[in-house]
């Protein structure tokens, strides 16, 4: 299925949160909220038809949060504009619960400003609405597994568009905390900057995903950051991921 514009989701009428796949696979639960019809159906239609994703869908940002504590979704898609209550506010009261899911944010705007506010706030991902419907559930997927998932011109604002990062980048106190790294943990929170989940960073490594997951918690806790993305913008900042940050970047 292929569509010119946006599109966003809802649960089949015959699907049961919680059921797995005939061969056992683990079932991703999947929370769209989005003020459009036909987001919802569109997103229903594409995810729905992978066999380990269930979808719910919320129509407003008011009851997003309600949702998302009743039938607790391992991934949240919100739509970042909506009539009632905005994205970010939904965002914010979606991260301070206890054992949150990871949200990623759907937008049809690639803005500097809702990108790096969105990330800043807790979001693991920025997807455009226009994104082709055949990588959809892998980005699902790479959520659900600890990945960081940026749409391509997201990735670009962020990491290339952002104004002032580059720019006293080795007086920032935060980026200095980059040079608390170990180099391996530097390694790693470049993959992680590239969206890699735990299990791809190990195999590009060759260390196991536990291992992973343990440096990955190092990272956060020296960097006194809350998520992988939080992570990647500082590294960014720093200058790991292309040469235009700080000073931080560079230290052995």
């Amino acid at each position: 299925m292929r569509r010119s514009g946006p599109v966003c989701l809802g649960l089949a009428r015959n699907q049961q949160v919680g059921d797995r796949p005939a061969d056992g696979t683990r079932v991703i639960r999947v929370q769209v909220v989005d003020d459009e019809a036909l987001i919802r159906s569109g997103f229903e239609l594409i995810l729905n038809a992978a066999e380990d994703i269930e979808v719910v869908a919320t129509s407003t940002g008011a009851e997003a949060a309600g949702t998302v504590t009743r039938l607790r979704p391992d991934v949240v898609l919100l739509d970042i504009r909506m009539p009632d209550v905005d994205g970010l506010t939904v965002l914010r009261e979606i991260r301070a619960m206890p054992e949150a899911p990871v949200v990623a944010m759907l937008t049809t705007f690639d803005s500097d400003e809702y990108i790096v506010t969105a990330l800043r706030s807790g979001a693991a991902g920025f997807i455009l609405k226009d994104t082709e419907p055949e990588q959809l559930a892998q980005l699902v997927r790479t959520l659900a597994a600890g990945g960081v998932v940026l749409s391509p011109k997201a990735s670009r604002s962020m990491l290339h568009g952002h104004p002032g990062h580059a720019a006293g980048a080795g007086d920032d106190p935060e980026v200095r905390r980059v040079g608390l790294l170990s180099g391996r943990e530097r390694e790693v929170l470049v993959l992680v900057a590239e969206g890699l989940s735990n299990a791809d960073i190990g195999a590009r490594i060759h260390l196991s995903a536990g291992t992973v997951k343990d440096h990955v918690s190092a990272i956060l806790t020296k960097l006194r950051v809350g998520s992988r993305v939080q992570a990647a913008l500082l590294a960014q900042r720093a200058g790991l991921l292309g040469g235009r940050g700080g000073e931080a970047g560079r230290r052995r």
